[in-house]
Formats: structure tokens, C-alpha cells, sequence
């Protein structure tokens, strides 16, 4: 017995497929995959929408097939305009050498350190490197947002220097919100 369903529209350019738990959104040369899995929970496309249907009316189910709606609109979202986060190099002691090689982002000369320090760039993912401004954008949603979460977690001071003082490394400025 059906209790709820939420209906998500499918623009003419992009193409869903629901199968084993596995909701995948294909569009402008892009693809996401995201796994939304739930015994009281299921997705289906009818008429071109994708309906969650929940069987049981709750506050927790219910959230969670607004989660499932979330992540659906944002591999939409995703596979027609993509996701961009803008970061910033921010140095005052030792001028840094950023580079993109391959999966991985390298600093070389952080505060003055001798070994080179790398972040991991997730795969689908693209990572542009100009002067003092990095661009993290990519299709998936999660996938971009931890890439730079990644690179901003691993260019910080370490806790032995003062925070006040040493403010270098590489932080996030601009990332994607509802007003995008």
C-alpha cells in the first residue's frame, strides 16, 4: 500500500534508469550513479517523472525519501549545469606551487616544508589550477565537494603553529548553494 509519493520532473535532455537500488542520470556527455536503497522505499519513473514512493507514513521515512528526492535533483542538476567550488591560495611566509598531476593535487614549498604535500582528486572530477584561485567542478555533487574538501583539509597549518600567525593554506570560498 502506497502512503506517499514525491514526484520528480525529468528535463527532455536527460535520461534516468532505476534498477537494483541504483538510480543512474545520463545527460551532456555526463553520468551519475547514486545508490538509494530502502526496504520501505521505492523509486520508479512513470510518464517522465520519477516517482519515491514511501509505504509507510512516518517522520523518518519521510525524510528519508526526501533525501532520496535531494540526491535525484542533484544528479539532474548535476548532469545539465555541474557543480563548481572556487578555492583560494592564501600564503604570507612561503610562497606555494600548486599543480594538478593525474588524481592527485601537489603543494610544493607549503610553510617551508621540505616534502610536498598531495590531496586527492576523486575520479570525474576536474581541477583547474590559475595563479592563486582553484576550481574544483565535476558532475556529481558529493564527489566535487569532497574533492575540495580534501585539498582544503590537507593544506592546513599543523596545530604546533599558531593559527593567528601562520594562516596559510588553501581554503574554500565559493561552493554551490540553493541560489545556484
Amino acid at each position: 500500500m502506497i502512503k506517499m509519493k514525491r514526484k520528480i520532473e525529468i528535463p527532455e535532455e536527460v535520461e534516468v534508469d532505476v534498477s537494483d537500488g541504483t538510480v543512474t542520470v545520463e545527460g551532456n556527455d555526463e553520468k551519475v550513479a547514486v545508490k538509494l536503497n530502502h526496504p520501505l522505499i521505492d523509486i520508479k519513473i512513470e510518464g517522465g517523472e520519477v516517482v519515491v514512493l514511501t509505504k509507510v507514513d512516518n517522520r523518518k521515512t519521510n525524510s528519508i525519501s526526501r533525501t532520496f528526492q535531494s540526491k535525484i535533483n542533484n544528479a539532474i542538476k548535476g548532469v545539465t549545469e555541474g557543480f563548481e567550488y572556487k578555492l583560494k591560495v592564501v600564503y604570507k611566509h612561503f610562497p606555494m606551487e600548486v599543480k594538478a598531476q593525474g588524481n592527485r593535487l601537489v603543494v610544493s614549498n607549503f610553510l617551508g616544508e621540505k616534502k610536498d604535500r598531495h590531496a586527492k582528486i576523486l575520479e570525474d572530477v576536474k581541477v583547474s589550477v590559475e595563479d592563486e584561485d582553484i576550481t574544483v567542478s565535476g558532475a556529481d555533487k558529493e564527489k566535487v565537494g569532497q574533492t575540495a574538501a580534501n585539498i582544503e583539509h590537507n593544506m592546513q597549518a599543523p596545530n604546533t603553529k599558531d593559527r593567528r600567525v601562520f594562516q596559510d593554506g588553501i581554503y574554500i570560498v565559493k561552493k554551490p548553494g540553493p541560489e545556484d
